[in-house]
């Protein structure tokens, strides 16, 4: 397979256009003073928009996103882009991160940084890794499938990265929200590729004939997932259904991209409510203006579509055998599962109940992870 460095650069003329509708944004009439309450507030966003067009420096973000060591590779006829950081170690054991989504690579400097170089940060440097973070189909510089299809079928392109394209026979996996399913997957499909595998959240286990009741717990985490999916569940919804009439909308307005994503990052993030308490605008609209300036944010909403549409629940015999770790933070959402939920899907021998953090701990906690997944590893080089 045939590796192809990439550098990132946005031309003049893409950001002059997403510069221009901004400026000619139509402002909505909105109910005075309604802060969040029916989604993504007015002031938040007006200082956000103003920072893009007066403060905001693409070109250093542009350059600071090129440290990364970035590839692209073609697999399968699609051209897949991701991040390979290698360790100055000997001996770093190679470890793959999946993302989700409103997420991109852009985030995850922090945590590749203590993964790869732990001595810099007061780790041991026999915990090193060598990182590889692709970018999802459809997600930033990643080609988006053109018939859609099951999260396995993004498992196996990950398998073939790393096995085929990159050499590494055997390798951990770590992930959250899609990432989280895509890691499942790799280890139903490809298990003995994988020497463990560590999730920020669980995929939902099968639970039918013949399998025991649920605990009390279990029925209080199946609740609060359903409170939750009521109140703050609708992107999901459009996502998944009709996620080619949002597109036109999010496609054509980068004001209203910024509103779809902002509010989730602020949402799902440990910030009681205030998203710069996590995220600078800088980094905030470094993740945004990719998925700008790349045409994406309507083709990563399709995997929400081809989720429902090509559905691949965990079956009766497909309880994941390889090593299981299971981090989880406590802002994460919808919620928190019971230890018997994740054992009744996984191969659990790894369980760390975070004290901060949420949806994004590659971001928001990078230390906190770091050290969740070298502990995790250790007993595997």
């Amino acid at each position: 397979m045939f590796v192809h460095p990439y550098t990132i650069y946005i031309s003049d003329e893409k950001l002059a256009e997403v510069r221009l509708r901004l400026v000619n944004a139509r402002w909505p009439r909105l109910r005075p003073n309604m802060g969040w309450s029916m989604g993504t507030d007015e002031a938040l966003l007006g200082r956000a928009a103003n920072h893009w067009l007066n403060h905001f420096n693409w070109r250093a973000q542009e350059t600071a996103l090129n440290r990364l060591p970035q590839f692209t590779t073609s697999i399968d006829g699609m051209t897949i882009h991701f991040v390979h950081m290698r360790s100055r170690e000997d001996n770093a054991m190679p470890l793959l991160l999946a993302h989700g989504w409103p997420c991109s690579f852009a985030m995850y400097g922090d945590l590749i940084a203590r993964l790869t170089d732990p001595a810099r940060f007061g780790g041991d440097p026999a915990d090193a890794f060598d990182v590889v973070l692709p970018s999802l189909p459809g997600f930033l510089f990643s080609d988006p499938f053109s018939t859609g299809g099951p999260r396995g079928r993004i498992a196996d392109l990950w398998r073939e990265l790393m096995v085929e394209t990159l050499g590494y026979p055997k390798f951990a996996a770590a992930g959250g929200d899609i990432g989280s399913d895509v890691v499942t997957r790799l280890a139903r499909q490809h298990a003995s590729s994988l020497s463990g595998i560590h999730l920020t959240d669980v995929r939902d286990p099968w639970l039918g004939p013949r399998t025991p009741p649920l605990t009390m717990a279990e029925q209080a985490y199946r609740a609060a997932q359903d409170r939750w999916y009521a109140a703050e569940g609708g992107y999901n919804h459009i996502q998944a259904t009709k996620p080619q009439t949002l597109a036109f909308a999010l496609n054509d307005s980068p004001l209203g991209s910024m509103a779809w994503i902002l509010e989730k990052m602020r949402a799902w993030a440990d910030c009681d409510g205030e998203l710069e308490r996590r995220f600078s605008l800088d980094e905030a609209l470094t993740n945004v203006t990719l998925y700008l300036a790349t045409d994406t944010l309507a083709t990563s909403i399709q995997l929400y579509y081809d989720r429902v549409n090509h559905p691949q629940p965990l079956g009766a015999d497909e309880r994941v055998q390889v090593p299981t770790a299971v981090a989880l933070f406590p802002a994460e959402t919808p919620a928190n599962p019971p230890r018997e939920w994740a054992e009744r899907a996984y191969n659990v021998i790894r369980w760390t109940a975070m004290p901060r953090g949420g949806h994004f701990p590659f971001a928001e906690e990078p230390d906190l992870l770091a050290a969740d997944l070298r502990e995790f590893c250790r007993q595997f080089r």
